[in-house]
């Protein structure tokens, strides 16, 4: 007989050179306060070149990139083709409302990996490059008029381990107040 989980890791990626897409793995690997082995996005300080270029001694906030499944559904049925690792994530989730976290969530992922949430993923113009109106499409407006960034939340590794998919996450929530996520 078969687990099945509610919140489950659907696919994972990587790519060791700055590509938009990452590519799918049979597992990655987790280090504490690096990220994701082999990835680009690994170490310590920052590695998005747009943010290399302001200060590369920032922290890097973004080591892990994750992205709900149930996003690709969405942008499936508004005529866009989005598959894992498309949009440069390392974890593909289904199950986890992953965009209503709090920050400083921590997310247990499989036997051992704990990614603790740092923010949202702010789309960028390479989404339109993808596929022409994607980066609109994953932007939308709340009931106040507020913009919400549907591309993903950032983390950063604070056990490592193996991640594959079919592994199921564990929330652990902060205490309360709850922080709201915003972009990093």
């Amino acid at each position: 007989m078969t687990k099945s989980y509610e919140q489950i890791v659907l696919a994972v990626s990587k790519s060791s050179s700055h590509t938009f897409s990452k590519y799918a793995c049979d597992s990655i690997q987790l280090l504490t306060g690096l990220g994701v082995e082999g990835d680009a996005h690994m170490g310590t300080t920052v590695k998005h070149r747009s943010r290399v270029a302001k200060d590369p001694t920032q922290p890097n906030l973004r080591q892990v990139h994750l992205i709900q499944s149930e996003l690709f559904a969405e942008l499936t049925q508004q005529g866009f083709q989005v598959k894992s690792g498309d949009m440069g994530e390392n974890i593909t989730t289904q199950g986890v409302d992953l965009l209503n976290l709090p920050k400083d969530t921590i997310l247990i992922i499989g036997a051992s990996a704990q990614v603790k949430i740092t923010g949202l993923r702010n789309p960028c113009k390479q989404l339109d490059a993808f596929q022409e109106g994607l980066m609109k499409a994953v932007l939308d407006k709340d009931e106040a008029g507020n913009l919400v960034r549907k591309s993903g939340v950032m983390g950063v590794v604070l056990e490592g381990g193996e991640v594959k998919p079919g592994d199921e996450i564990v929330i652990e929530l902060p205490s309360k107040p709850y922080i709201k996520l915003e972009r990093v």
